[in-house]
């Protein structure tokens, strides 16, 4: 109950898909790349999941359900952590599951340039320390910061990435200095959100590349189809195992955006939340429900 989509049999080639189709390849059993929860390929509809970086794939599989069968390019660099991550994490373990494996990709692969928004993140809860970046000076391009925690709503605490620029973000081409960060975001699908008690609706094709616990990227819809980096972390981001649970057992994080200067730096969760809560109601968020995603 394999779906091999034709961008995955573009990259491996069509022997090595058909291999995976006839089950010469494929795990019975894994763990589902982007909800975490195990899957069995003889019962239930299982995506085939590609990460590419310049020279190495791996091949995940994830419940139909949770996400279509993609490529997803990354970094070569965290591609191969992932790997070692992985493989470090199985070999005390008896007999481990096989949640992924190499490929050899027909050609290299190539991945887009990254977008200049990489910057280090903090958890509001417990207090981290890691630092946000300094406003951008005038005549810079602003980058954007990463707040990771606990945010309630819905009656449930939900993992929540809040996502603020240090500084205006315009359309390409637009000097102005006129901060287009916010419409730019409800043009992609994001949704306007005046209620942080209201439960964000669930936004196609956006993710969160979560890596062994660890936080890498968010990636967004690829022009020609797959996902692409929107903003990739400079070192992968250690969540809290709450944050983590969280975003498992719901199988999606909630992630706000807000214009610089809105929310800033916040020490704990509840103040995270007070901020969120006087930004909304300013109108200054935007939000969305994305999936998990990882090797």
């Amino acid at each position: 109950m394999l779906d091999v989509s034709d961008e995955v049999r573009s990259e491996i080639g069509d022997d090595e898909a058909d291999r995976l189709l006839g089950g010469a390849h494929a795990p019975d059993t894994y763990e589902c790349t982007s909800c975490r929860t195990p899957g069995d390929t003889l019962m239930e509809p299982t995506s085939t999941v590609l990460f590419i970086g310049d020279e190495t794939a791996v091949l995940a599989f994830a419940h139909s359900r949770c996400i279509p069968s993609q490529v997803v390019p990354v970094s070569e660099e965290q591609l191969l952590g992932a790997v070692r991550s992985i493989n470090q994490a199985q070999e005390p373990a008896a007999a481990p599951q096989q949640p992924s494996y190499t490929v050899p990709l027909q050609e290299p692969a190539q991945v887009p340039a990254q977008v200049p928004a990489q910057v280090p993140a903090q958890a509001a809860a417990p207090v981290q320390e890691a630092p946000l970046p300094a406003p951008a000076a005038a005549g810079q391009a602003a980058v954007l910061g990463i707040t990771c925690g606990l945010v309630m709503h819905g009656g449930t605490g939900h993992a929540a990435l809040v996502v603020e620029p240090t500084g205006p973000v315009g359309r390409p081409g637009n000097t102005s200095g006129t901060d287009e960060f916010l419409s730019l975001l409800q043009d992609a699908g994001f949704q306007p959100l005046t209620d942080v008690d209201v439960t964000p609706g669930q936004l196609s094709g956006w993710s969160v590349l979560m890596v062994m616990g660890q936080l890498h990227a968010i990636l967004q819809p690829a022009a020609a189809g797959g996902s692409t980096g929107w903003w990739q972390a400079h070192q992968p981001l250690q969540v809290t195992d709450a944050w983590r649970v969280a975003a498992g057992k719901q199988a999606e994080v909630t992630m706000y955006a807000v214009p610089a200067g809105t929310v800033g730096r916040q020490p704990r969760e509840d103040l995270l939340r007070l901020a969120l809560e006087r930004a909304a109601a300013q109108g200054q968020v935007v939000a969305a429900a994305v999936p998990q995603a990882g090797p």
